[in-house]
């Protein structure tokens, strides 16, 4: 038999390609479908079957491409609502892939059509060796119970169906999840590793040590933001098929400018220092470099607003219009041609964002008694500890100054490690602040130790 797991690294997403006897399918695949094709080459394999655990909400599925690709039908369950040509299935429903085969077990909660699928070897065994348990289940944690029904209704589901439906399956069965770690489709406990066992969960899932009414409780308390756009991402993922991609082009550091006038969004996704050291006028530092590219920048872009992007060079930008697009952002008008290089070559005039370590910003604070400080983290983080007198405002809340904020008096961005404050000081002086910080090397821990009081 064939199987592999594929990851898409900046939203925590989880693939698997299956397959035996000539003959695969891809189970949630990502938007971009190169991987499965190149995998199917490379294994002489035909992929005949597409299989969906779910309405994904988080990220644009690639079903249609795959589809149009390869002309594989695509299996979804019944009560998903969707909009395309499919084979609906049943509890029980099973698909045959030579001697494997994946079986249809409802494991309702993330959403009410959530399927599980058992996978069977037969010519090792009659028992499922492995489960695809697709945002009901992951290493370290269970799906959020938000993005579908009432919130209490669907952690409850998840409870029942985890506990009826998974937990009791061999203790020798692997775990393959459907999320990793940093995905927004789980909690704070789920972790990197990319497999697990049902053994193992039973014994040390923190989630799973809880009766029904605990689980409810601390699943709900432990709610963070729910991903952008969550609701248009899933209408299109029901929707009609969509095959084709349209890269966007090259633009002049001429057209970049006379866009971003328009009211275009300019996003440098090279690394922070870069942007610090350097950038375009209002452009928004969101690094394409690290996890969770694509979240961030659907938080921050309006609905309809062009998207323009600068990188290193051309690939860099192209990359993270990938990314984009997996998180259904289309409006992508262009990327700066040459990256922020050709714009300094031609003289143009640069933006800088003075960089602070953590560990001096309490000196400066008592330095600079006007020194503002923007704690851009979530109100869980702000809530275990934070500067005394710091303004809370998430980093994804920032569309605007708040009205707390002095323009004219400095404001440092603070979050617990630097990467979500450089988009965060990006935004303060992209709406109006003159002096801005971005705090790196730590937060609150940092500023503690140099004896900064802090409340809790």
């Amino acid at each position: 038999m064939i199987f592999r797991q594929v990851i898409h690294d900046d939203l925590g997403c989880a693939s698997y390609f299956v397959g035996d006897g000539g003959v695969a399918a891809v189970v949630d695949p990502k938007l971009h479908v190169e991987d499965y094709l190149r995998l199917a080459r490379y294994s002489g394999v035909s992929i005949e079957h597409v299989v969906e655990t779910h309405n994904h909400a988080d990220h644009v599925s690639g079903h249609g491409r795959l589809a149009a690709a390869t002309g594989a039908t695509i299996h979804v369950s019944r009560l998903a609502g969707v909009e395309y040509e499919h084979e609906p299935f049943d509890e029980g429903w099973e698909l045959e892939l030579g001697d494997v085969v994946l079986r249809a077990v409802p494991t309702p909660g993330h959403r009410p059509e959530h399927t599980s699928f058992l996978v069977i070897d037969r010519a090792r065994g009659s028992e499922p060796w492995a489960v695809l348990t697709g945002d009901a289940l992951f290493v370290g944690d269970t799906g959020r119970p938000d993005l579908a029904v009432e919130p209490e209704e669907g952690a409850r589901e998840i409870f029942r169906s985890v506990h009826e439906r998974l937990l009791d399956l061999p203790p020798h069965t692997e775990v393959w999840p459907g999320h990793l770690g940093g995905s927004l489709c789980g909690g704070s406990g789920m972790d990197r590793k990319v497999a697990s066992s049902i053994g193992y969960e039973r014994e040390h899932n923190a989630r799973l040590a809880a009766e029904e009414e605990g689980f409810v409780r601390d699943s709900l308390a432990e709610l963070g933001p729910q991903p952008p756009r969550f609701e248009d991402i899933v209408a299109r993922n029901r929707g009609p098929l969509r095959s084709e991609w349209q890269l966007p082009g090259p633009l002049t550091p001429r057209q970049l400018e006379v866009h971003g006038r328009a009211g275009a969004l300019v996003v440098d996704v090279r690394t922070d220092s870069q942007f610090d050291d350097a950038h375009v006028p209002g452009a928004v530092s969101i690094t394409a470099l690290r996890a969770g590219f694509g979240s961030k920048l659907a938080w921050l872009v309006e609905r309809d607003q062009e998207v323009l992007l600068v990188g290193r060079d051309d690939a860099e930008a192209l990359e993270a219009a990938e990314l984009a697009a997996a998180v259904g952002i289309d409006q992508v008008g262009g990327y700066l041609a040459g990256g922020m290089t050709s714009w300094r070559e031609e003289g143009r005039t640069a933006q800088a964002i003075e960089r602070i370590d953590a560990g001096e910003l309490h000196a400066r604070a008592q330095s600079d008694p006007e020194l503002q400080i923007v704690d851009v983290r979530e109100r869980s983080e702000w809530d275990e500890g934070h500067i005394a007198g710091s303004l809370l405002v998430p980093y994804h809340d920032l569309h605007a100054l708040p009205a707390d904020l002095d323009p004219e008096a400095p404001a440092a961005a603070l979050c617990s490690s630097g990467q979500r404050a450089g988009t965060a000081a990006s935004l303060l002086r992209r709406h109006g602040a003159r002096h801005v910080l971005h705090v790196v090397g730590g937060g609150v821990e940092a500023w503690e130790r140099a004896g900064g009081p802090v409340e809790r």
